[in-house]
């Protein structure tokens, strides 16, 4: 049984809140209905595609309670098209400060810095579902003990290699890629014969919340650079929404040691715009996610002359 001599979800936010003497315990409370939540979701997920249980969670948005003390933002079902092939989902959720306590939450007091979040986590529905949280003191992640029905705490204290050998990136977008990422990705593809004298692995789940837990258990690191398609300009924007997937991913993995970043900066810093802003992505490994920042400082702004991604592309044949 896997409770045995570990604390469950619950021992482990009355701990936290011992913590704070002056805490309301609204934020336990609103954290063990998130568990509730994906409680239910696994099920569903489990399900598949019979009887069509997934349409009620493919709605996205930004639930709140009306007039509580925090503002949830919540992905009830990340890259849900992979349901179809049987490959783990999941669900993404942050938690922010409630600008105005007690009142009716306004679109605006959503459009904080990640910084500003208190909460942060997501749960993953694959051979096991678990939950995986941060308070801001740590990452760790829970294993829902299916006899039981508790989330029972199996990785305490999560810690993300600084260094790795794997990588994870959509190759099919590299025509779009700027010189930094060409030369990063060239590099790792160059192994032990290139600069940096090690064979890496390449890895692409397709599917965030996936990609995110296979970083946090055994490191590595994933790009989601800005590209052409997604906008026009030094500001063009990225794929990936910053409120409701970039920015909790970044407390889960900042927790964990790691680093999260634009590619450029850190991404917990970048001040939102609106709800639906999007973002390039780059976190895992701090060292790799520093040298991408580096190598997006050193390149020039002309085309890399690639010698993996150039004229004859990944995959070209050769005589």
């Amino acid at each position: 049984m896997l409770s045995k001599g570990r604390s469950t979800l619950t021992q482990f936010l009355i701990e936290e809140r011992r913590r704070h003497p002056d805490a309301t315990g609204e934020l336990n409370a609103l954290i063990t209905e998130l568990s509730l939540v994906c409680k239910t979701i696994a099920r569903k997920v489990a399900y598949g595609a019979l009887g069509g249980v997934l349409d009620g969670l493919l709605n996205r948005g930004a639930p709140t309670s009306p007039r509580g003390r925090y503002l949830l933002l919540f992905e009830p079902l990340d890259d849900a098209a992979n349901v179809e092939v049987n490959v783990a989902v999941g669900s993404i959720f942050s938690v922010l400060r409630a600008v105005t306590p007690e009142q009716d939450p306004q679109p605006h007091d959503f459009l904080q810095p990640g910084t500003q979040q208190v909460c942060a986590g997501y749960a993953i529905y694959g051979p096991s579902t678990m939950l995986v949280l941060t308070l801001g003191r740590g990452t760790h992640a829970f294993t829902l003990d299916p006899l039981l029905g508790e989330w029972v705490l199996s990785h305490p204290e999560l810690r993300i290699p600084e260094k790795t050998c794997e990588f994870a990136i959509n190759a099919s977008n590299s025509r779009f890629w700027e010189p930094a990422v060409k030369r990063y990705v060239d590099e790792c593809l160059a192994g032990q014969a290139g600069t940096r004298g090690a064979d890496f692995s390449m890895r692409w789940i397709a599917s965030l919340v996936a990609e995110t837990h296979r970083i946090l258990m055994r490191g590595g690191v994933f790009l989601y650079p800005r590209c052409p398609r997604d906008g026009q300009g030094p500001s063009r924007a990225g794929p990936l929404r910053l409120l409701q997937d970039a920015n909790p991913i970044s407390f889960l993995v900042e927790q964990a040691g790691g680093g999260a970043s634009t590619g450029r900066t850190r991404l917990m810093e970048v001040k939102p715009e609106s709800l639906q802003q999007r973002i390039g992505f780059v976190f895992g490994s701090r060292h790799e996610v520093a040298r991408i920042e580096t190598y997006h400082r050193d390149e020039p702004a002309v085309s890399y002359d690639s010698p993996l991604f150039g004229k004859r592309g990944l995959f070209a044949a050769t005589a």
